[in-house]
């Protein structure tokens, strides 16, 4: 039978190193390429043509491809043959549901033991979706009052990178890193797009923009 080929992803090289050395222990895997960052994964798939993407959550990308709910997204409109499966630190159960949504073959969280990556590729391979322990029904219900359209208006442009960098899965700090501002102002713009948003917690300005699709 011939093997299903692999690509995985991953900025931490012994991320990828890892979930080769599991992958490879199984016949019917081939690893045959890795990423470190957003545009190597688009260039590989241009060039290889995998069956299965393993992809972390939080990449490194540029300002086509980005990483999170954006570069899912652009995969799966631009390689809809490929299966992606997910594989990342996050656990937040609204992020996962936006994936499933969007299209994806399954998620696996890094804090789960590396079988379930090989339960999740036997689910794929048998043509099926996986969803491990992970997931759990989202709230369905946006936050706030009707005016969804006026509170989003609102926000400025820096607020809402803020944001998009947010339901990404990074920190203030994280987000002042990339964005090149204190963590005070950074910390300042999410807690002013929380009141603009009408939302009290992170779980619910994040419930907020996936609901909302703000970033799709």
């Amino acid at each position: 039978m011939e093997k299903l080929r692999i690509v995985v992803a991953d900025d931490h090289s012994i991320v990828r190193m890892g979930v080769r050395e599991v992958v490879q222990g199984d016949p019917r895997f081939s690893i045959v390429g890795m990423a470190a960052n957003s545009s190597e994964l688009v260039r590989l798939y241009g060039e290889l043509a995998p069956d299965i993407v393993i992809a972390d959550y939080n990449m490194p990308g540029d300002e086509q491809y980005g990483d999170g709910l954006k570069l899912v997204g652009y995969l799966l409109r631009q390689f809809p043959g490929t299966r992606v499966l997910i594989y990342t630190m996050l656990s937040n159960n609204l992020i996962f549901s936006s994936l499933y949504d969007l299209g994806v073959a399954g998620v696996v969280p890094k804090s789960s033991d590396p079988e379930e990556i090989l339960a999740a590729l036997d689910a794929i391979a048998g043509g099926r979706i996986y969803r491990g322990a992970c997931m759990q029904d989202p709230n369905s219900v946006l936050p706030g009052g009707d005016d969804i359209e006026g509170r989003i208006a609102s926000l400025s442009t820096k607020e809402y990178e803020v944001l998009r960098h947010f339901v990404s899965g990074l920190s203030v700090r994280d987000i002042a890193r990339v964005l090149n501002r204190s963590v005070k102002t950074v910390s300042a713009q999410k807690i002013a797009a929380m009141r603009k948003l009408e939302v009290d917690s992170d779980q619910a300005l994040l419930t907020f923009c996936i609901k909302a699709e703000l970033f799709q």
